[in-house]
C-alpha cells in the first residue's frame, strides 16, 4: 500500500486518497454494523471498558459517529467563515479531550433515550449512505466545534473514531470486529502525527510497520544509522497507547512494544487522542 501524501502546510501535513477513506468508511462501517447484529440480548450491559459505559452506550456512541458525517454535510456552507483557523487532523486529535465531557453527556442522554443500539446504528448508516461520494471531497469546508475543516479530514476522524470503538466492541463482548486495512493505516497515521505535533523534535523514532514512523520528543536529532531513541510497536497496539486503552508500562510488558534509548519512554506524552 502506498503511503499517504504529505504537503508541507500545515506544518508536515498528510493528506489521504478520497477513493481508498470511502472504501474504507464502508467497510468500516459494515463491519461494526454487522458485529452489532451478532450480538447477544446479554451483551449489552456489558461494561465497554470506556469509564461509565456499558455495551449500549458504546454503540449509541458508534452510531452518532457514524451519523456526524451527513450531520456536517447538511449544514450550510455559508457558515464557515475564511477568518477561522483551519483545523488539521493533527490538531483535531489533540482537541478531543477538551470536548470529552460534551460528547459524553450526549451519549449518555441517547442512550437512555434509545433501547436497540444496533437499530441506532442502522438509522445511522442509511443516513450516510446517500452522502457518501460528498464524504470524502477535498473541496469542501465545513464548520466545526474547534473551527472550519475539509470535509475529507473530519471524514477520516469519523474513521479514526469508528477504529477505535470497533477494538472497544470486540474487546468488550468478544465478538470479532473486522478492521479495515486502509482505516487501521489512517488511524495509525493521524495518531502518530499528533504525537509528533504533541512533542516536537527528532530524538525519538516512532515505528509502527507498516503504516508510520515519525520523529519526536527534544533531544539530539538522529542523522544517519540506527537511532539512538526507537519505539516499535503493532498498530493495534499504537491504536491502544494512544487513545489510553492501555497504559504503557502494561504494553512494555508485552512482546508488542519495544523500546530502546534514554528518551524512549513515552508514557507522559499518551494518550494522544481520549
Amino acid at each position: 500500500m502506498p503511503p499517504a501524501r504529505r504537503t508541507s502546510s500545515p506544518r508536515d501535513r498528510r493528506t489521504y486518497d478520497p477513493n481508498r477513506i470511502r472504501t474504507a468508511l464502508i467497510n468500516q462501517v459494515e463491519a461494526v454494523t454487522d458485529a452489532a447484529h451478532r450480538l447477544g440480548p446479554d451483551s449489552f450491559a456489558l461494561p465497554s471498558g470506556l469509564p461509565g459505559w456499558d455495551v449500549h452506550h458504546l454503540l449509541v456512541h458508534i452510531a452518532q459517529q457514524i451519523e456526524a458525517v451527513p450531520g456536517q454535510l447538511g449544514r450550510p456552507e455559508t457558515e464557515v467563515s475564511t477568518r477561522t483557523p483551519e483545523l488539521s487532523l493533527t490538531r483535531w486529535a489533540l482537541a478531543t479531550a477538551g470536548a470529552a465531557e460534551r460528547l459524553d453527556e450526549a451519549t449518555r442522554r441517547e442512550a437512555a433515550e434509545v433501547t436497540d443500539g444496533p437499530a441506532r446504528i442502522d438509522r445511522a448508516v442509511a443516513d450516510l449512505e446517500p452522502v457518501i461520494e460528498s464524504a470524502v471531497r477535498e473541496d469542501l469546508v465545513i464548520p466545526h466545534d474547534f473551527g472550519r475543516m475539509r470535509m475529507l479530514d473530519f471524514t477520516v476522524s469519523r474513521l479514526v473514531e469508528l477504529v477505535v470503538h470497533s477494538d472497544d466492541l470486540a474487546r468488550a463482548t468478544g465478538v470479532r470486529v473486522a478492521l479495515d486495512r486502509q482505516a487501521t493505516a489512517a488511524a495509525v497515521r493521524v495518531l502518530a502525527d499528533a504525537l509528533a505535533a504533541k512533542a516536537p523534535g527528532g530524538s525519538v523514532e516512532v515505528r509502527v510497520p507498516p503504516f508510520a514512523v515519525v520523529q519526536a520528543v527534544e533531544g539530539p536529532r538522529h542523522t544517519r544509522g540506527t537511532p539512538p531513541n526507537v519505539v516499535e510497536t503493532d498498530p493495534l497496539t499504537w491504536i491502544r497507547l494512544a487513545t489510553g486503552r492501555t497504559s504503557w508500562a502494561e504494553a512494555l510488558a508485552t512482546p508488542h512494544l519495544a523500546a530502546s534509548g534514554e528518551r524512549s519512554d513515552l508514557s507522559a506524552l499518551l494518550p494522544v487522542l481520549s
